[in-house]
Protein backbone atom coordinates (compact mmCIF):
# COMPACT_ATOMS: atom_id res chain seq x y z
CA UNK A 1 0.00 0.00 0.00
CA UNK A 2 1.40 3.29 -0.83
CA UNK A 3 2.31 6.01 1.54
CA UNK A 4 0.74 8.92 1.95
CA UNK A 5 2.81 12.27 0.92
CA UNK A 6 2.43 14.98 3.27
CA UNK A 7 1.85 18.67 2.16
CA UNK A 8 0.40 21.45 3.80
CA UNK A 9 -3.24 22.52 2.75
CA UNK A 10 -2.67 25.86 1.38
CA UNK A 11 -0.28 24.10 -0.90
CA UNK A 12 -2.97 22.11 -2.19
CA UNK A 13 -4.31 23.58 -6.12
CA UNK A 14 -0.72 24.67 -6.95
CA UNK A 15 1.06 23.56 -10.18
CA UNK A 16 3.23 21.01 -7.91
CA UNK A 17 0.25 19.91 -6.03
CA UNK A 18 -2.80 19.83 -8.29
CA UNK A 19 -6.09 18.89 -6.26
CA UNK A 20 -8.54 16.30 -6.83
CA UNK A 21 -11.25 18.77 -7.33
CA UNK A 22 -13.17 18.28 -10.68
CA UNK A 23 -16.22 20.98 -10.95
CA UNK A 24 -13.68 24.50 -11.49
CA UNK A 25 -13.53 27.16 -13.37
CA UNK A 26 -10.50 26.25 -15.31
CA UNK A 27 -12.02 22.75 -16.30
CA UNK A 28 -15.05 24.44 -17.26
CA UNK A 29 -13.18 26.34 -20.03
CA UNK A 30 -10.92 23.55 -20.96
CA UNK A 31 -14.18 21.64 -21.53
CA UNK A 32 -15.89 24.48 -23.57
CA UNK A 33 -12.82 24.41 -25.48
CA UNK A 34 -13.20 20.95 -26.87
CA UNK A 35 -16.90 21.47 -27.69
CA UNK A 36 -16.00 24.44 -29.70
CA UNK A 37 -13.24 22.59 -31.85
CA UNK A 38 -16.07 20.21 -33.24
CA UNK A 39 -17.89 23.35 -33.57
CA UNK A 40 -15.09 24.95 -35.56
CA UNK A 41 -14.89 21.66 -37.57
CA UNK A 42 -18.22 21.13 -38.66
CA UNK A 43 -18.61 24.76 -39.68
CA UNK A 44 -15.65 24.26 -41.49
CA UNK A 45 -15.65 21.07 -43.45
CA UNK A 46 -19.37 21.94 -44.18
CA UNK A 47 -18.29 25.38 -45.48
CA UNK A 48 -20.73 27.32 -43.54
CA UNK A 49 -18.62 30.30 -43.01
CA UNK A 50 -15.01 29.90 -42.85
CA UNK A 51 -15.11 32.80 -40.77
CA UNK A 52 -16.66 32.19 -38.26
CA UNK A 53 -15.36 29.26 -38.15
CA UNK A 54 -12.08 30.65 -37.91
CA UNK A 55 -13.51 32.62 -35.02
CA UNK A 56 -14.63 30.15 -33.14
CA UNK A 57 -10.84 28.32 -33.72
CA UNK A 58 -9.74 31.35 -32.91
CA UNK A 59 -11.37 31.58 -29.15
CA UNK A 60 -10.94 28.05 -28.37
CA UNK A 61 -7.65 28.47 -29.27
CA UNK A 62 -7.23 31.63 -26.68
CA UNK A 63 -8.89 29.89 -23.79
CA UNK A 64 -5.79 27.29 -23.88
CA UNK A 65 -3.46 30.03 -21.85
CA UNK A 66 -7.07 31.25 -19.71
CA UNK A 67 -7.50 28.14 -18.12
CA UNK A 68 -3.84 27.68 -17.07
CA UNK A 69 -3.81 31.20 -15.82
CA UNK A 70 -7.07 31.03 -13.94
CA UNK A 71 -6.12 27.46 -12.31
CA UNK A 72 -2.92 28.82 -10.65
CA UNK A 73 -3.99 32.25 -9.40
CA UNK A 74 -7.04 30.80 -7.71
CA UNK A 75 -4.84 27.64 -6.67
CA UNK A 76 -7.19 25.55 -8.74
CA UNK A 77 -5.05 23.49 -10.37
CA UNK A 78 -6.54 20.07 -10.35
CA UNK A 79 -4.92 16.28 -11.79
CA UNK A 80 -8.39 16.55 -13.86
CA UNK A 81 -7.13 19.79 -15.68
CA UNK A 82 -3.26 18.81 -15.82
CA UNK A 83 -4.59 15.62 -18.05
CA UNK A 84 -7.74 17.37 -19.53
CA UNK A 85 -5.52 20.04 -21.10
CA UNK A 86 -3.12 18.21 -23.28
CA UNK A 87 -6.13 15.97 -24.82
CA UNK A 88 -7.81 18.75 -25.90
CA UNK A 89 -5.26 21.16 -26.95
CA UNK A 90 -4.98 17.84 -29.32
CA UNK A 91 -7.86 17.54 -30.36
CA UNK A 92 -7.79 21.47 -31.33
CA UNK A 93 -4.92 20.42 -33.45
CA UNK A 94 -6.19 17.18 -34.84
CA UNK A 95 -9.58 19.47 -35.98
CA UNK A 96 -7.44 21.83 -37.36
CA UNK A 97 -5.68 19.88 -39.12
CA UNK A 98 -8.02 17.91 -40.34
CA UNK A 99 -9.96 20.55 -41.62
CA UNK A 100 -7.21 21.65 -43.82
CA UNK A 101 -6.61 18.18 -45.44
CA UNK A 102 -10.11 17.75 -45.81
CA UNK A 103 -10.73 20.75 -48.06
CA UNK A 104 -6.92 20.12 -49.64
CA UNK A 105 -5.16 22.63 -47.90
CA UNK A 106 -2.69 21.16 -46.15
CA UNK A 107 -0.34 18.25 -47.01
CA UNK A 108 -1.16 15.24 -45.75
CA UNK A 109 2.26 14.20 -44.56
CA UNK A 110 1.83 16.98 -41.76
CA UNK A 111 -1.34 15.21 -40.95
CA UNK A 112 0.81 11.96 -40.13
CA UNK A 113 4.00 13.04 -38.58
CA UNK A 114 1.01 14.95 -35.62
CA UNK A 115 -1.14 12.16 -35.10
CA UNK A 116 2.06 9.31 -35.59
CA UNK A 117 3.98 11.52 -32.76
CA UNK A 118 0.97 11.61 -30.28
CA UNK A 119 0.51 8.16 -30.51
CA UNK A 120 4.08 7.55 -29.65
CA UNK A 121 3.81 9.74 -27.14
CA UNK A 122 0.44 8.17 -25.75
CA UNK A 123 2.17 4.88 -25.72
CA UNK A 124 5.45 5.36 -24.19
CA UNK A 125 3.62 7.71 -21.09
CA UNK A 126 1.81 4.32 -20.10
CA UNK A 127 5.11 2.39 -20.44
CA UNK A 128 6.84 5.35 -17.92
CA UNK A 129 3.28 4.99 -15.91
CA UNK A 130 4.17 1.53 -15.03
CA UNK A 131 7.58 2.42 -12.69
CA UNK A 132 6.89 6.24 -12.68
CA UNK A 133 3.22 6.92 -10.62
CA UNK A 134 4.05 10.88 -11.15
CA UNK A 135 2.80 12.72 -14.28
CA UNK A 136 5.51 13.98 -16.61
CA UNK A 137 4.94 17.53 -16.70
CA UNK A 138 4.50 19.61 -20.19
CA UNK A 139 7.44 20.91 -21.05
CA UNK A 140 8.01 24.73 -23.26
CA UNK A 141 9.31 23.14 -26.93
CA UNK A 142 5.82 21.49 -26.35
CA UNK A 143 3.95 24.11 -25.60
CA UNK A 144 5.55 26.32 -28.26
CA UNK A 145 4.82 23.79 -31.17
CA UNK A 146 1.22 23.74 -29.90
CA UNK A 147 1.41 27.38 -30.39
CA UNK A 148 3.26 27.43 -33.31
CA UNK A 149 0.38 25.13 -34.85
CA UNK A 150 -2.36 26.72 -33.78
CA UNK A 151 -1.15 30.26 -35.07
CA UNK A 152 0.08 28.81 -37.83
CA UNK A 153 -3.43 26.62 -38.75
CA UNK A 154 -5.22 29.66 -37.87
CA UNK A 155 -3.48 32.07 -40.35
CA UNK A 156 -4.21 29.50 -43.02
CA UNK A 157 -7.90 28.60 -42.29
CA UNK A 158 -7.68 32.46 -43.03
CA UNK A 159 -6.05 31.92 -46.01
CA UNK A 160 -4.11 35.20 -45.65
CA UNK A 161 -1.59 36.98 -45.92
CA UNK A 162 0.24 34.57 -48.93
CA UNK A 163 3.58 35.38 -49.49
CA UNK A 164 6.15 33.79 -51.84
CA UNK A 165 8.57 31.54 -49.95
CA UNK A 166 12.11 30.53 -50.26
CA UNK A 167 12.96 28.35 -52.96
CA UNK A 168 14.78 25.47 -51.27
CA UNK A 169 12.80 22.60 -52.56
CA UNK A 170 12.17 21.80 -56.98
CA UNK A 171 9.02 22.96 -57.40
CA UNK A 172 6.40 23.28 -57.81
CA UNK A 173 5.82 20.86 -54.46
CA UNK A 174 2.45 19.69 -53.26
CA UNK A 175 4.36 17.78 -50.44
CA UNK A 176 6.57 21.11 -49.34
CA UNK A 177 3.94 24.31 -50.64
CA UNK A 178 5.71 27.66 -49.74
CA UNK A 179 8.89 26.26 -49.62
CA UNK A 180 9.43 25.50 -53.60
CA UNK A 181 9.68 29.41 -54.26
CA UNK A 182 5.98 30.07 -55.07
CA UNK A 183 3.27 32.23 -53.02
CA UNK A 184 1.81 30.08 -49.98
CA UNK A 185 -0.39 31.35 -46.99
CA UNK A 186 1.97 32.81 -44.53
CA UNK A 187 0.86 30.06 -41.69
CA UNK A 188 2.52 26.95 -43.72
CA UNK A 189 5.40 28.44 -42.44
CA UNK A 190 4.38 28.77 -38.70
CA UNK A 191 2.92 25.02 -39.26
CA UNK A 192 6.65 23.54 -40.35
CA UNK A 193 8.16 25.10 -37.20
CA UNK A 194 5.27 23.40 -35.30
CA UNK A 195 6.09 20.37 -36.22
CA UNK A 196 10.18 20.67 -35.97
CA UNK A 197 8.82 21.52 -32.72
CA UNK A 198 6.77 18.99 -31.99
CA UNK A 199 9.85 16.30 -33.22
CA UNK A 200 11.63 17.72 -31.23
CA UNK A 201 9.49 17.38 -27.72
CA UNK A 202 8.82 14.05 -28.88
CA UNK A 203 12.75 13.66 -27.99
CA UNK A 204 12.73 15.73 -25.01
CA UNK A 205 9.78 13.39 -23.34
CA UNK A 206 11.12 10.08 -24.44
CA UNK A 207 14.84 11.31 -22.54
CA UNK A 208 12.40 12.39 -19.64
CA UNK A 209 10.46 8.98 -19.86
CA UNK A 210 13.62 7.49 -19.87
CA UNK A 211 14.92 8.79 -16.68
CA UNK A 212 12.51 8.82 -15.19
CA UNK A 213 12.03 4.87 -15.03
CA UNK A 214 15.51 4.96 -14.60
CA UNK A 215 14.96 7.08 -11.23
CA UNK A 216 11.89 4.24 -10.41
CA UNK A 217 14.05 1.52 -10.58
CA UNK A 218 16.61 2.50 -8.46
CA UNK A 219 14.70 4.37 -6.22
CA UNK A 220 11.51 2.15 -5.86
CA UNK A 221 10.49 3.36 -1.96
CA UNK A 222 9.82 7.11 -3.49
CA UNK A 223 7.63 5.82 -6.48
CA UNK A 224 5.12 4.27 -3.33
CA UNK A 225 4.52 7.60 -2.43
CA UNK A 226 0.55 8.57 -3.30
CA UNK A 227 0.71 11.97 -5.24
CA UNK A 228 -2.98 12.09 -6.32
CA UNK A 229 -3.98 11.42 -2.59
CA UNK A 230 -1.81 13.33 -0.62
CA UNK A 231 -2.39 13.32 3.76
CA UNK A 232 -2.80 17.15 4.69
CA UNK A 233 -1.18 18.40 7.55
CA UNK A 234 -2.03 21.90 9.12
CA UNK A 235 0.14 24.53 8.99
Amino acid sequence: MGLKHKIKRELIGTSDYPSNQIFTISNFITALRLVLTFVFLYLFVTDFNRYIALVIYAVAASTDWLDGQIARMTKTVSWLGKMMDPVVDRALLFTGVVGLVARHELPMWICFVIILRDVYLAAGNLVVRRYHKRPIDVVYTGKAATALLMTGFSFMLLGMPVITGPDLVAGPSTLLPGLDGTAAPFGIYLVYLGVVFSLITAVVYTVKGALAIKRALEHPDEEDEDFLNPEIVES
